[in-house]
């Protein structure tokens, strides 16, 4: 993992009623244990079956398309033909989503952008695995196999969409799906209007992050629950990248001037929200946990706006 931490800062002598500290940035691998073994058990599981399907369809977050993508997938594909999804795109800068499919098609691969709550993008995929395995089927149509269905795998991280994704294709619930990681725990097949089968997956993590802004990103959008970090923690670096990003954005949903935020730290900008919502404890204290769970759920659905932490490499965002 690289070296680099968050500089860790020293919240305000105060003498609060109860015994609570604002929150404090440490090392994300401290804060994270992102690695279960129903995942380590799921890897191994989706290498064995991918001898079982024709295509694969990575899903990724548009939000964080370069985070939300396995560093290990294309060792787990092992060259099987893909396509690529972003969802979540209407929680997504509709700017970004612009640039990064401008980026994709750049370096030749196709990117279909695609939101399961508002169907956009769902009707593009079987088409787009159908043609990605167009000689396939004209061998299959050749040797006689006409009811033999194109098989396609769906792989991603947790709390990707993927069951989510499947039962918009089937238009039924077929699989268990909650927007919270980790439901899916075991391959379910599913046959899609008798023209394609897909086999739904459980999410993988990586046991390992190169980059910590990665395991914040993963963080702020879900995809690592948060019963396992500090919501506080986690919380106050989102404040810092929403601000560093989106100030506009932020201002405008938590009614703060610009000028109140020069020269305050990640932390004091969290309390100062907490302050201004009035998340407020016996002895005007600022109830922390409060704060940090309504910053994550309205960053998570849009309410402060549609936001992209991401930018297509070589791009000044990304490269700092």
């Amino acid at each position: 993992m690289a070296n680099n931490k968050f500089k860790p800062y020293k919240p305000k002598k105060k003498k609060p009623v109860e015994k609570k500290e604002a929150p404090q940035v440490r090392e994300i691998s401290k804060v994270i244990q992102w690695f279960p073994g129903h995942m380590t058990k799921a890897k191994r599981q989706i290498a064995e079956d991918l001898s079982l399907v024709d295509v694969a369809i990575e899903l990724c977050d548009a939000r964080i398309p370069i985070s939300s993508r396995n560093p290990q997938i294309d060792e787990i594909l092992s060259g099987k033909p893909s396509i690529l999804v972003l969802n979540k795109a209407s929680l997504a800068d509709p700017e970004s989503n612009m640039r990064w499919k401008e980026y994709y098609k750049s370096i030749g691969r196709e990117a279909i952008f695609t939101d399961c709550m508002t169907g956009e993008g769902i009707s593009d995929i079987i088409p787009a695995v159908r043609e990605v395995m167009k000689d396939k089927l004209e061998r299959f149509e050749r040797k006689g196999m006409v009811g033999r269905l194109p098989r396609a795998l769906i792989i991603g991280i947790t709390n990707a969409g993927k069951s989510t994704l499947v039962n918009k294709l089937s238009g039924t619930k077929r699989v268990k799906a909650e927007d919270r990681p980790g439901v899916t725990r075991e391959n379910q097949w599913v046959t899609i209007k008798n023209s394609i089968e897909l086999l739904d997956t459980p999410g993988i993590l990586w046991p390992k992050f190169e980059d910590e802004r990665t395991g914040l990103r993963l963080a702020f959008t879900g995809a690592i629950r948060d019963e396992i970090l500090d919501r506080e923690e986690i919380a106050v670096s989102l404040c810092k990248t929403l601000y560093k990003k989106y100030p506009k954005k932020l201002c405008e949903r938590y009614k703060l001037e610009p000028e109140e935020l020069e020269d305050l730290q990640p932390y004091e900008i969290f309390e100062l929200i907490g302050r201004k919502r009035g998340f407020l404890i016996a002895g005007g204290e600022i109830d922390y946990a409060r704060t940090a769970v309504m910053l994550l759920d309205e960053f998570r659905g849009a309410k402060i706006g549609r936001l992209t932490l991401e930018e297509p490499p070589k791009s000044k965002e990304t490269e700092e």
